[in-house]
């Protein structure tokens, strides 16, 4: 396509919600079945929230049986009915809340939830766009995601419980419906539900790039972009590519629970009885499973790799070092995550040479995230820095990414993964570098963005209160998991105490249990801080982080279509804050180099 025909399409897209802006809507159209893309991302937004705290309620569960194992919890009985027999926690119930907390945590919080938020909300207002490419194709996606999370949710009310295979639903446990009472119509409904997720997150993906390749204001190139937009565009990407391989392993796995076929089954026996699968491959479905499984990793981290960045540069007062170097980290990220996948699959019997191979990728990925590292920090290095809730997110987010991405050169080292796999050196690893990281990106988002959304800001204070108690919890949690997973903790166990070798964990296991319910409790300052200011925050100005990005110039609550009059032209990119000669420490990117002509550089005399 010519760029003449990308311009009349821009224009004809505009020229069309212009019209669509002065319609008259009714509240079904406006708020629920909306084509605004600003209020469907407070719909992913409301989402990912609710399903935050029902996957936190359920690891408070699970924390409690691994806390003290011994006890008995009758107060639990009138909440979870069956599930609690003479005060004690049901094991097969247990490994559902593992299975559930994982699935709602990665998929339903961390990348419907994150970045059907944030892409939704900032890549039409940061390019300069009236709204997505298509308006009832991002409706569609929001709704098939909620008709996914419904599905989801009333499974965990079935009599024999939801899905109990692990959030990685391993057949042959998930391929069996007798193996347990999870693997029966609990597990149907997770299929399904999660076959729904991934058409929805396919229809949002298209969406995203359709926009930010076709849709970009006048003076946008994509070397103006925002990192913001860059790290959605590539997440939208990986998401494209990687999501369909997960949506085939579900449906072969649908085949082989209901129609007999045995793509993943093979030689099993049940009650001594010989099944009659032959020919298949449990480690066929390791493969698919982690093809989607790695790049998801970053579908989930890149979002609030690009938020980030966005408020360390706007919080310190400087321009983001390296911009360049950090959209060619987001490429050599999104190449490299498709071809490390493996590294999870060290202790399957995979041949070493292999091993070796995927050893090598995935210690050359540290690369690239060492690079943003680098560029975070020299940008925060001698910066006139704003300590706002959002920016002590963003830092706790580069602290977390850099804990928990050093043990990731560890579990790297195949010879070392082979020793800590089981282990709960795993479960710090990844809960630090991409859960408790994620959701650091997630919270310095809502905080930054919470004034263009709602019209309001929220409390600094309780912000503050919030992240001390969050990024606190968070190391006294994790940071012990590491020890006792070098020392062979094993992970997914609903009691080791008839181990004696395991018993000298217990205190440890009693505190991490501890700081994790208060962690969890925490959280209700962020909830009662949200709701609050929405209808009670002090109002929110056009500017208030004296920001440089095209979202701030729409007005404080901007209207479906973002802009009331013509959108504005782009003439640099987002991040001249405190540049030399500049009568303010930032400037915009809609303002034109013919004046500023105090703070040019040589080479920028001529860009108009």
């Amino acid at each position: 396509m010519s760029s003449t025909d990308i311009s009349i399409n821009r224009d004809v897209h505009h020229a069309h919600e212009e019209h669509d802006h002065h319609h008259d809507q009714n509240f079904f159209e406006k708020y629920v079945f909306s084509l605004d893309h600003k209020v469907i991302a407070k719909q992913f937004l409301f989402m990912g929230i609710f399903w935050a705290f029902v996957g936190g309620f359920l690891s408070v569960l699970f924390r409690l049986q691994l806390g003290w194992p011994e006890a008995t919890f009758s107060f639990l009985e009138p909440i979870l009915g069956g599930w609690v027999e003479n005060g004690k926690l049901n094991p097969e119930f247990y490994l559902a809340l593992v299975t559930m907390h994982g699935t709602i945590m990665v998929f339903f919080v961390l990348t419907a939830g994150l970045s059907g938020t944030f892409s939704n909300f900032l890549i039409p207002l940061q390019v300069g766009a009236r709204d997505m490419a298509s308006g009832f194709m991002n409706m569609l996606s929001f709704w098939i995601f909620f008709i996914s999370s419904v599905i989801m949710f009333f499974s965990l009310f079935l009599e024999t419980g939801p899905a109990a295979g692990g959030w990685t639903v391993y057949p042959p446990l998930s391929a069996l419906p007798e193996a347990i009472q999870g693997s029966g119509d609990g597990m149907t409904m997770w299929l399904i539900s999660m076959a729904l997720f991934i058409v929805s997150q396919l229809l949002g993906g298209v969406n995203y790039i359709s926009t930010v390749i076709n849709l970009r204001t006048k003076g946008m190139s994509m070397t103006k972009l925002p990192l913001t937009i860059w790290a959605f565009l590539l997440t939208a990407i990986l998401g494209l590519l990687a999501f369909p391989v997960l949506f085939s392993a579900a449906l072969l796995l649908i085949f082989d629970r209901s129609f007999g076929t045995s793509f993943f089954l093979s030689d099993i026996y049940i009650a001594g009885q010989a099944l009659t699968n032959t020919g298949g491959s449990a480690i066929l479905f390791q493969h698919l499973f982690w093809f989607l499984g790695h790049p998801e990793v970053y579908i989930v981290i890149m979002p609030a790799m690009g938020l980030v960045s966005e408020v360390i540069a706007t919080n310190s007062r400087k321009p983001i070092f390296g911009y360049r170097a950090m959209i060619g980290s987001l490429f050599g990220i999104s190449v490299l995550s498709f071809v490390v996948w493996a590294h999870h699959m060290f202790v399957t019997g995979m041949n070493p040479f292999l091993g070796s191979v995927f050893m090598f990728l995935t210690l050359i990925i540290a690369v690239p995230s060492a690079v943003k590292v680098f560029n975070w920090l020299a940008t925060l290095w001698r910066g006139n820095i704003r300590f706002t809730a959002a920016m002590m997110f963003a830092i706790g987010f580069v602290s977390l990414f850099i804990s928990g991405g050093l043990t990731g050169i560890i579990l790297g080292n195949s010879a070392l993964d082979i020793q800590l796999h089981d282990t709960y050196f795993v479960v710090a690893h990844f809960h630090l570098v991409m859960g408790a990281a994620a959701f650091f990106g997630m919270f310095c988002g809502v905080y930054h963005w919470f004034p263009k959304m709602f019209g309001r800001m929220m409390d600094e204070k309780l912000g503050f209160v919030h992240f001390w108690f969050t990024f606190i919890s968070v190391y006294l949690v994790f940071m012990p998991m590491h020890y006792i997973g070098i020392a062979g903790f094993p992970r997914r166990y609903y009691n080791w105490t008839g181990f004696e070798a395991f018993n000298i964990f217990t205190d440890m296991n009693t505190f991490i249990s501890i700081a994790a319910i208060l962690g969890f409790t925490a959280q209700f300052i962020f909830l009662f801080n949200f709701i609050y200011s929405i209808f009670r925050g002090r109002r929110a100005t056009e500017n208030p982080w004296h920001s440089n990005t095209l979202e701030w110039t729409t007005p404080v609550l901007p209207g479906h279509g973002n802009w009331p009059g013509e959108i504005p032209t782009v003439y640099r990119w987002p991040y001249d804050y405190s540049k030399p000669g500049s009568a303010e420490d930032y400037i915009p990117q809609t303002v034109p180099f013919s004046q500023t002509q105090s703070s040019n550089l040589p080479n920028e005399k001529d860009f108009e």
